[in-house]
């Protein structure tokens, strides 16, 4: 069921300066800021040879980020993300497995414009996974 590493996600406060950092510093591909007020966050992605660090700033006072930011004042691994073929198949079979999909169980549409859904950290040993319908 489970497919590929699509990326990495690293919460920050300030978005130009991190991305400069792997821009700059790394030399690696990083893609223009974009805004995902659903998500309550802008995001940047930077493109690696076998998989994507996406880069998330809250946008908002009420942005998840924001408060994950609170917690973890230097930022830091928000969560992980794979690839499956069928979000709603996945969703379903996970759930009958024990784990809990945060928010109503709906996918959304996520910064790369396909539906995802979060699963709760505490059913994946204290890591946030979200999951993207390929």
């Amino acid at each position: 069921m489970i497919g590929r590493l699509n990326h990495v996600a690293i919460a920050v406060k300030d978005l130009e300066k991190s991305a400069s950092l792997y821009r700059d510093t790394l030399g690696a591909k990083v893609s223009a800021p974009q805004p995902e007020p659903n998500h309550g966050v802008t995001v940047v992605f930077i493109e690696l040879p076998n998989t994507k660090i996406e880069l998330l700033q809250p946008l908002g006072a009420d942005s998840p980020i924001a408060k994950f930011l609170e917690k973890n004042p230097d930022g830091g691994m928000h969560h992980v993300c794979y690839e499956v073929d069928d979000i709603l198949v996945a969703r379903d079979h996970l759930k009958a497995k024990g784990a809990r999909v945060l928010g109503d169980g709906n996918p959304k549409i996520g910064a790369h414009g396909k539906p995802v859904l979060f699963l709760h950290p505490k059913d994946f040993n204290g890591t946030l996974v979200e999951i993207e319908q390929v």
